[in-house]
């Protein structure tokens, strides 16, 4: 099919992710999207298109050097951020492989398997706060336990402890993956974050710690490994967005389903469906971020079916369109933990798949575990929820439920 040459704009409230991920796949396995500003770019829907793309070597990530339009952006385009960070998530060849080599040690399957005592006993508190409740109330589940949990395992790998600095960087996150967000509101954001991170660096080069920004810090004046102050500063902020934000959406979700749809839970309580299952089948279904920006072609490349994407051209990830391609995925906008094929792209392919990504599988499965089983009659104390406004981030504004005492559980 030949793509539309219409921009489609994206609908910067994310109020009907879904639809419009299905209207974008209906306009062929690549169309052109208008994004906040009048900023043109190709998305992509198709799944093996996107994992191409993924693994293309004439696909950067970074706007200094292959994005010709980066340069006219006002510094208030509220998308600024996404691509003006100089970390490994805006970096393409060497310099990424750099960047990434000096995060990659924190995220070995040995250090993540060692975390899990950690996870399990922040996750253990947070269910004593939600059992401490008063009884037979609604609780905001995403407010106190899929929102805390990866913040304090992300916060605690950083060495953050300021615990009011901690809350103001989860507001500013939250403000960061909004899309409606006022341009005003994302500069005066971004320069307290930036702030704040600025200070814990400071803390961290005064008093070193067991943490990996004291770890960050030692590297730096050591050959072919030195970070700049800013590369440091990005690279922090963004393992702490990207190590909360995608968790707490995936934790929501799974919690939103299980509660809505009882037969699941059946299913892992007798054993016939794993938690692993679970984990991978939400993050194919619902991934925690919808579209994810920005990628540039290097030089021209054709997209099967016709058309090409040009030099220069700014290309965002249609992720939710592509985890449910009509397709591929026949029946994918039904949630099915027993389906054979579960794969997705919510965490990348190629080399800039996400690295954090065991470290998010393995908290799901402890936090969504330990919830039904300290609270399996736990019931769902809504009827819709709410999308947060937002086409990038995937994830709802509150999740309320009742958690039953344990006692009344019991059989």
């Amino acid at each position: 099919m030949e793509p539309s040459t219409c921009p489609y704009p994206l609908d910067p409230t994310g109020s009907e992710l879904h639809a419009e991920a299905a209207r974008l796949s209906a306009r062929g396995a690549a169309t052109r999207v208008s994004l906040p500003g009048e900023v043109e770019a190709w998305l992509v829907t198709d799944p093996e298109v996107l994992r191409s793309l993924f693994a293309d070597p004439r696909v950067s990530k970074d706007p200094h050097r292959h994005w010709p339009g980066y340069r006219d952006l006002p510094p208030d385009w509220p998308l600024h951020t996404w691509v003006s960070m100089r970390n490994m998530f805006n970096s393409h060849g060497a310099d990424h492989r750099r960047l990434r080599a000096l995060i990659a040690p924190a995220f070995t399957t040995r250090r993540i398997r060692g975390l899990r005592p950690h996870i399990e006993r922040i996750t253990a508190g947070l269910l004593d706060e939600v059992a401490a409740a008063r009884p037979g109330v609604a609780i905001d589940l995403r407010e106190h336990f899929a929102n805390p949990l990866p913040v304090a395992v992300i916060s605690s790998l950083l060495g953050i402890t300021d615990r009011d600095a901690l809350d103001e960087m989860r507001r500013l996150v939250e403000t960061f993956f909004s899309t409606t967000t006022s341009p005003e509101q994302m500069v005066a954001g971004m320069e307290t974050l930036y702030r704040l991170f600025g200070e814990h660096v400071a803390s961290c080069r005064r008093n070193p710690g067991d943490d990996l920004t004291s770890d960050l810090l030692a590297m730096r004046d050591e050959d072919g490994t030195r970070l700049s102050d800013g590369e440091l500063t990005d690279t922090l902020m963004l393992m702490f967005s990207a190590g909360h934000e995608t968790t707490v959406n995936l934790l929501g979700h799974a919690i939103a389903e299980l509660l809505t749809e009882p037969r699941h839970l059946a299913g892992l309580r007798a054993g016939e469906l794993s938690w692993d299952a679970v984990v991978e089948e939400t993050l194919r279904w619902q991934p925690p971020l919808a579209n994810l920006p920005l990628r540039f072609a290097t030089e021209d490349v054709a997209l099967p079916g016709g058309g090409t994407i040009r030099a220069g051209e700014p290309i965002v990830a249609g992720l939710l369109a592509a985890n449910r391609h009509p397709a591929h995925y026949p029946d994918g906008d039904l949630f099915d933990p027993a389906r054979a094929d579960t794969a997705h792209l919510s965490f990348g392919h190629g080399v800039h798949f996400c690295v954090g990504s065991q470290l998010a599988r393995l908290e799901a499965r402890i936090a969504l575990s330990a919830l039904f089983d300290r609270f399996p009659r736990l019931t769902a104390a809504f009827s819709e929820l709410e999308q947060r406004p937002s086409f990038i981030s995937n994830g709802h504004v509150d999740l309320f439920a009742i958690p039953t005492p344990e006692a009344a559980g019991a059989e």
